[in-house]
């Protein structure tokens, strides 16, 4: 790859005809989307968007300028009309009466809410003043890699200049608020043939009196300064040029998937985290960078990225051309340390009388040199949205680096900005984490009617789930219904065959590579089969042996290795059946099998416990609905030894029960809840009995 190029030249989207039918609103609304949908515009979660629009007042009637401005929070990609903070225009600029100077910058953001217009609840952003002070009535506000890494380079006022000429300027770095907002309004003052201004170390604002026109000057803007970064930066080696080249990608992930579990572990010592793993080839190509080490210290520029990034990466100390995965194993709990004790230093260094305590020294974003990039934090979607952000961090710096200096935030910025306290009021009102928020479940026979449910179930309660079956068609559709219902970070699947070794250890590398190892294992895969004793062939019995007895030895031996390679605990559930403790006539083989998992989760127990690792055992009973096994010969086998039909079975085998009732995959997902959360912390080699009753099942 060569410096930026032309096929990263924005394209206009805008439809006239469809902008035509729009109420002012919805144009606003419009251009939202559109702009925060393209990841070479802003980020996610990044940038703003505004229009000063004449509505009429709630109370009087009279028509009234009212700033519709994107609230806090949201992402303007997928937004909706209620994610737009509306304020009275003119009481927003009434507000600089009340204004003393820059160290009551802070003070002055909750009274914004006190210029809310018709009552909307929407909190307003800190750069809402940025908006409501430029006097045009359309403006953008935007994070695009190409004009950040003009922006973060050490010549930006002058490259700007070069690039631009008058039409758009420059201001010195400013963290967003009030301030900012004056110095806008004072540059369009002093410049008003000005169509944007480019923000040092921040990103670009643009404005118009048409939504049309402000959606055209910011693409064009981000366009001239692509083109004008491809053409300088052509022939010149980024990042120094490449040490070695990467790991194929079979070898970087063996390596990534070794380290993972270790690696997540270690860093979840203050609470459970999920990890990313990035080998794309822009990182790849950061990662292989002579200057890589050297430019990931300077720390990232633009606010949004080190908000979700920390202020910079920690940088593994592996030598692709000399070093194995054990050799990076033994290394990693010094990497993490040093790296906790260079946060804490930085945060003494920087820390204001006022500053909130310390957050989570651990990194967030972790380099492996020659592999990619791993990102930790609560739950995979923000690890994911951390290693898009560094993702633009790294076209800044490939940009900056290539034409000018790279420089990052000055320490102290960036600690404020990190530190802010209304970003920690913020956090603040954040919900409580859920009960297994940043915790990874794996379920095996994922796709049917038990595992749906538990999957279901163990995602309401914030855990991230791999989901495996051996019916490749079964999970495919499983999968895309967990990820219609919960989003595409929620769950991810991977087909396995439990009865093959190689199979259950290449599941286990995807589950690492996933989300970052494992907590939960879940072993529910089955069969069930039904043959009197002297018809059972040694097919049948062998059959019920390899999935129901040795498939989840093979399943529960590789969540041991993970859950003890990751160090803190585990719990395992097995998926049993009420004929493991009261057998059926007629199902020898089926029922041996599943006395046998009992008494492996036992085991499992007496040696899991010093490592905190638990096992317990599920036993349901009749199950019907959502199962493929009740659907194919065994409902068909247990209907004829009840001589009736299938359709009759669910009431013959609830009327059998004591407390007469059914028993559905969702009952079973909510006992394997219970021993998968901490609710039973103190629980291990014990068994639930989920059938309704059944006196021959008493546990004894």
């Amino acid at each position: 790859m060569d410096g930026f190029t032309a096929a990263r030249l924005v394209e206009t989207r805008w439809d006239d005809a469809h902008a035509a039918t729009l109420t002012p609103e919805q144009a606003l609304l419009y251009r939202s989307n559109l702009l925060g949908a393209d990841t070479r515009i802003t980020n996610y979660g990044g940038g703003n968007t505004s229009a000063k629009l004449t509505m009429a007042d709630p109370l009087t009637g009279a028509p009234t300028r009212v700033l519709w401005v994107k609230g806090s929070g949201g992402d303007l990609g997928s937004m909706t009309l209620d994610g737009f903070a509306t304020l009275y225009q003119d009481k927003l600029l009434a507000l600089c009466t009340r204004y003393a100077g820059p160290e009551q910058e802070d003070a002055m953001v909750p009274l914004f809410a006190h210029c809310s217009f018709n009552l909307n609840p929407r909190a307003p952003s800190i750069d809402t003043p940025l908006h409501g002070f430029v006097p045009f009535a359309q403006v953008d506000h935007m994070h695009p890699d190409a004009i950040i890494a003009i922006a973060a380079s050490a010549d930006s006022r002058s490259i700007t200049r070069q690039i631009f000429g008058d039409s758009i300027g420059w201001l010195p770095w400013r963290r967003p608020g009030f301030e900012l907002g004056l110095w806008l309004q004072r540059f369009c003052a002093e410049h008003p043939t000005a169509r944007g201004v480019v923000l040092e170390a921040h990103g670009l604002f643009t404005w118009a009196e048409d939504g049309r026109a402000c959606y055209d000057t910011t693409l064009d803007v981000i366009n001239r300064a692509t083109d004008w970064l491809a053409t300088r930066s052509r022939g010149r080696k980024p990042f120094g040029g490449a040490i070695a080249a990467p790991f194929d990608r079979g070898p970087r992930r063996e390596l990534a998937a070794a380290i993972l579990p270790t690696l997540r572990g270690l860093a979840a010592a203050e609470r459970p985290k999920v990890a990313t793993f990035d080998d794309s080839d822009p990182v790849l190509e950061f990662v292989t960078g002579r200057d890589m080490a050297a430019l990931a210290a300077l720390g990232t520029s633009c606010p949004d990225h080190f908000l979700r990034t920390k202020i910079r990466p920690l940088v593994l100390p592996f030598d692709p051309a000399r070093d194995s995965a054990a050799d990076l194993l033994a290394r990693l709990p010094a990497a993490l340390a040093a790296y906790r004790a260079d946060y804490a230093a930085y945060w003494r260094r920087c820390a204001r009388p006022d500053s909130p305590a310390m957050r989570d020294a651990y990194p967030v974003v972790v380099l492996l040199p020659g592999a990619g990039m791993i990102t930790l934090a609560a739950d995979k979607a923000t690890a994911r949205i951390a290693a898009a952000f560094y993702g633009n961090a790294i076209n800044v710096m490939r940009g900056a680096s290539s034409v000018s200096t790279y420089r990052g935030l000055p320490e102290q910025e960036a600690f404020d900005i990190e530190y802010w306290l209304l970003e920690e009021a913020k956090l603040r009102r954040l919900p409580p984490p859920r009960g297994l928020a940043g915790r990874v479940a794996l379920i095996t026979g994922g796709a049917g009617g038990i595992g749906m449910a538990t999957a279901r179930r163990l995602i309401d309660d914030g855990a991230a789930v791999v989901i495996c079956d051996i019916d490749r068609d079964a999970l495919d559709a499983a999968a895309a219904a967990l990820r219609a219902e919960y989003g595409a970070d929620a769950a991810a699947a991977v087909w396995v065959d439990v009865t093959s070794e190689a199979a259950v250890a290449g599941l286990y590398r995807e589950a690492a590579l996933a989300y970052g190892g494992i907590d939960i294992c879940v072993s529910n895969a089955g069969i069930a089969s039904a043959a009197a004793l002297e018809d059972t062939s040694l097919a049948l019995w062998q059959r019920n042996m390899d999935i129901l007895a040795t498939g989840y030895f093979l399943i529960a031996r590789e969540a041991f290795r993970m859950m003890k390679a990751q160090g803190r605990g585990g719990s395992i559930v097995f998926v049993a059946s009420k004929n493991a403790l009261a057998p059926s006539s007629g199902a020898a083989a089926y029922c041996a099998a599943k006395a046998s998992e009992v008494h492996l989760a036992r085991c499992l127990a007496l040696e899991g416990a010093p490592f905190g690792i638990r096992a317990n055992v599920v036993n349901p009973d009749a199950v019907l609905r959502g199962s493929r096994i009740w659907a194919g010969d065994w409902g068909a086998q247990r209907a004829a030894s009840y001589h009736t039909t299938r359709d009759e079975l669910e009431a013959i085998y609830r009327d059998r029960s004591l407390l007469k009732r059914s028993v559905y995959p969702e009952d079973i997902a909510e006992a394997i809840a219970f021993f998968a959360s901490d609710r039973s912390a103190k629980s291990t080699g014990n068994m639930l009995n989920v059938d309704a009753g059944n006196a021959g099942s008493f546990v004894r």
